[in-house]
């Protein structure tokens, strides 16, 4: 019997093995097929194969998601749905891809405003020439009992810089970045060490944040643009489960 046993856990191995070198056999396949066919593509940074037989994943350096075929011949983008789960599979991975670490922001150089309790927390990356910034910051307002670190990211040009700038060195930061974004008040023109308005653009580099706002919870959940209040507490309350 013990025969048996081992005899079929080399089995096993051998299985897995061969599994493994023919996976590996098919990416570089793809990876050198797709440079000859497609040189402007963007760097291929990760291959991987997906439920669906004979189709693998290809995570660009852009974290764009494509599929191929396994021999490089054919190459695609689109949602990838799991029918009998009803799970959009493109979505997740994209999800995951763009998930930050939330513990690991530099929260020193956020301006941090609370709401209530302040118990739950959200990050939030805006320009104060940002329109839909404007819009996002009145549907915040209505948000109670939370913590939100705002990271000044002025992308917009001089103007912004020089406002971010002014708000940072305010007496009181939090309160001039709402009465700018809710009430149009202008901040106080006033100097000091602003470097961390420089550091947050180069966080938002380090995380392909091209545009504002952007929030992120405290799960890691990324989400672009502006949301509404019911929105924000359905994001709240999804990164707290």
């Amino acid at each position: 019997m013990q025969h048996l046993f081992r005899s079929l856990a080399i089995a096993a191995i051998a299985a897995l093995s061969f599994s493994s070198a023919l996976a590996q056999g098919h990416e570089a396949t793809i990876r050198k097929n797709l440079s000859e066919r497609i040189p402007q593509i963007p760097k291929i940074e990760e291959i991987t194969p997906t439920p669906l037989a004979g189709i693998y994943e290809l995570r660009l350096s852009t974290n764009e998601i494509y599929y191929s075929d396994a021999a490089g011949n054919f190459l695609f983008q689109g949602n990838l749905i799991d029918t009998k789960s009803k799970r959009n599979l493109t979505e997740e991975r994209e999800n995951k891809l763009s998930a930050i670490d939330f513990n690991t922001l530099p929260f020193k150089d956020a301006i941090t405003i609370v709401h209530g309790n302040g118990k739950r927390k959200l990050a939030v990356f805006e320009d104060p020439n940002c329109g839909y910034c404007k819009r996002f910051e009145r549907d915040l307002a209505k948000v109670d009992n939370v913590t939100v670190y705002l990271f000044l990211m002025p992308v917009l040009g001089p103007n912004s810089m020089e406002k971010s700038r002014h708000v940072w060195c305010a007496k009181d930061p939090a309160t001039a970045w709402k009465d700018m974004m809710q009430k149009d008040v202008p901040p106080t023109a006033v100097q000091c060490n602003s470097a961390a308005v420089d550091r947050n653009l180069d966080l938002g580099r380090k995380y392909k944040i091209t545009g504002t706002p952007t929030l992120v919870a405290q799960d890691g959940t990324r989400v672009p643009g502006a949301i509404n209040s019911t929105q924000i507490e359905k994001l709240l309350a999804d990164a707290s489960k």
